[in-house]
């Protein structure tokens, strides 16, 4: 049986460029994939989670940009739920669970980077919002990859910036009580 929704989180977004065209970064999976999805499971609801980062709201909510190329990859506008106020992980998991009131027996996978996921199931849980994860947006194929040396000195220094990033909020969220544990496994059965 397939899940109930799929929960997509923001972070994958730049903003609009020439043509007011969507600006994707390289977390474009987080979105490509929603089509995929939404045909695998035609009865599921799709939350797209995603504000602005900005300081200031500066009208630029990821969710109005979302909601644009979900329609243009054919995903229809009715399933489409959007929740735009969130400016962090603790408010995806939060503003998410508040308008989506999940029943216990419901099933919801989070679409979410796969270095992010660790971080995104502990804040969920925390928020009393059990999901199964499914991540995407691999940086790294496994231990082979440990072996070889980055092409540029400027992508070493790139994945080690999303990796520090990672890290130290794996960190953070458990020290101040955000996440459930330091290392969440995948689902509660793992543990």
């Amino acid at each position: 049986m397939g899940p109930d929704g799929i929960i997509v989180l923001g972070g994958a977004i730049d903003g609009s460029g020439p043509g007011d065209e969507v600006v994707l970064n390289e977390g474009a999976e987080r979105l490509t994939v929603v089509p995929e999805l939404a045909r695998r499971y035609p009865n599921a609801r799709i939350l797209f989670s995603g504000g602005s980062g900005a300081l200031i709201d500066d009208g630029n909510a990821e969710a109005k940009f979302a909601l644009r190329l979900f329609e243009s990859l054919g995903v229809s506008r009715g399933r489409i739920i959007l929740e735009d106020h969130s400016r962090n992980t603790v408010e995806n998991a939060v503003y998410s669970k508040a308008i989506l009131q999940p029943k216990p027996d419901e099933r919801w996978l989070l679409v979410t980077s796969a270095y992010h996921m660790p971080r995104a199931i502990g804040v969920f849980r925390k928020a009393g919002f059990p999901v199964e994860p499914y991540p995407v947006d691999w940086r790294a194929s496994g231990l082979d990859d440990a072996l070889h040396p980055f092409a540029t000195m400027s992508e070493g220094l790139r994945r080690t910036d999303t990796a520090m990033h990672e890290w130290l909020g794996l960190a953070v969220y458990w020290l101040t009580g955000l996440s459930s544990e330091l290392f969440p496994a995948a689902t509660r059965e793992d543990r």
